[in-house]
C-alpha cells in the first residue's frame, strides 16, 4: 500500500467494467486520496457516479478528451482499472485524431502494444500511469495454498502442465488462461475471457473434472491487464465441474478475497498461488511503437 508520504493530490482513475474501479477508489479513499475518474462509456458502471466526486464519461476512442480533462483536473498519476473486453478494443473504437495517429504508428495491434502506447502518450503529457494494484496489495496472494484443501496428486500434475501451457500463450499475448483435464489441454483463452473459456472447456469435456490455470505475462506490466480472479470465476468453475485453480503469486488480484476463498472452500475447489515464471523486466513504455 502507498506509505504515509504518498502525495494525496493529483490522482486519477481510468475505469473499465467490473469491481476493479470501485475497489481502487475505496483503497485510495482509505489513504485520503480523492481520484478524478475517467469512466469508459462502453464499459464502466453508472454506479461510479454515486461515489466519484469528479467524473467524466468518455468513449474508448476519445484519447484527446481524456488527456484534456485529466490535465484540467490536475491529474499527475493515474491508475487504469477495470476490464475493457479485448474484442471491444478492436471493434468499438472510433478513434479521434490523436488515437488514430497512435494506432497508425503501431506495427502490432495487440492489446499490450495499444495500451502501452497510450501509456507513453500519457507520459508525454506529464501523466504517469502507475501499478494498478498499488492500492490493493492485500488482494495479491503470496505463494502457497490459499484454501482449506490442497491440490491432490492429479490436480497438482494438471497444474504443473497447465502452468507450462498458460505461460506459453501468455508469452505470445494470446491469453492468460489454460484449462486442463488429465494432463491434456482442453481450452486456452483468447479474446473471450477466462469465464467463457471455462464454460467452453466444460462443453467439450461434458462434465469431466477440470483444472484452471491463470498466469501473468512474462515481465507482466503491472499498470494494465493484470490477471484478475473474482467471485464470478469461482461460480463458473463450480458450474463447470472444475476442482482446482492455479494463479501467479504477486501478480494476480483476488477480488473479494475472503469471500472468494470461502466460496471456493464451499465448492471443494482448491486454489494455489505459484511463483511467477522468470522473465524480462516489465515492458518498456515504447515497446510496440515505431520510434521517430
Amino acid at each position: 500500500m502507498p506509505d504515509a508520504n504518498t502525495n494525496t493530490t493529483g490522482w486519477g482513475l481510468i475505469a473499465g467494467n467490473g469491481r476493479f474501479p470501485f475497489l481502487v477508489l475505496e483503497g485510495a479513499r482509505s489513504q485520503g486520496i480523492d481520484m478524478a475518474v475517467i469512466a469508459l462509456r462502453e464499459e464502466a458502471s453508472p454506479e461510479l457516479e454515486k461515489i466519484a466526486r469528479r467524473l467524466c464519461w468518455v468513449s474508448l476512442g476519445e484519447l484527446s478528451k481524456t488527456i484534456d480533462w485529466m490535465r484540467q483536473e490536475g491529474v499527475k498519476q493515474v491508475v487504469m482499472a477495470g476490464q475493457v473486453k479485448h474484442n471491444k478494443i478492436f471493434s468499438s473504437i472510433r478513434p479521434d485524431w490523436k488515437l488514430a495517429k497512435l494506432l497508425f504508428s503501431l506495427p502490432r495491434k495487440n492489446t499490450d502494444a495499444l495500451i502501452g502506447a497510450v501509456a507513453r502518450v500519457l507520459e508525454d503529457e506529464g501523466i504517469h500511469l502507475v501499478d494498478s494494484t498499488l492500492f490493493l496489495k492485500p488482494l495479491v496472494p503470496e505463494p502457497g495454498v490459499l484454501t482449506q484443501r490442497a491440490p491432490n496428486e492429479h490436480e497438482a500434475e494438471d497444474m504443473a502442465y497447465g502452468l507450462d501451457v498458460a505461460r506459453q500463450i501468455a508469452t505470445m499475448d494470446i491469453g492468460q488462461t489454460a484449462i486442463i483435464a488429465d494432463c491434456a489441454c482442453v481450452a486456452v483463452e483468447a479474446m473471450e475471457g477466462t469465464d467463457e473459456t471455462i464454460a467452453r472447456a466444460a462443453r467439450i469435456t461434458g462434465g469431466k473434472p477440470l483444472v484452471v490455470v491463470k498466469v501473468s505475462k512474462p515481465g507482466q506490466d503491472m499498470r494494465f491487464d493484470v490477471p484478475v480472479v473474482g467471485l464470478p470465476t469461482i461460480e463458473q468453475m463450480r458450474a463447470a465441474g472444475a476442482t482446482a485453480l492455479a494463479v501467479d503469486a504477486g501478480r494476480t488480484l483476488l477480488f473479494d478475497r475472503e469471500k472468494l476463498i470461502e466460496l471456493a472452500d464451499g465448492a471443494g475447489i482448491t486454489i494455489q498461488a505459484f511463483p511467477p515464471a522468470a522473465g524480462p523486466e516489465p515492458n518498456d513504455l515504447s515497446k510496440g511503437m515505431n520510434k521517430e
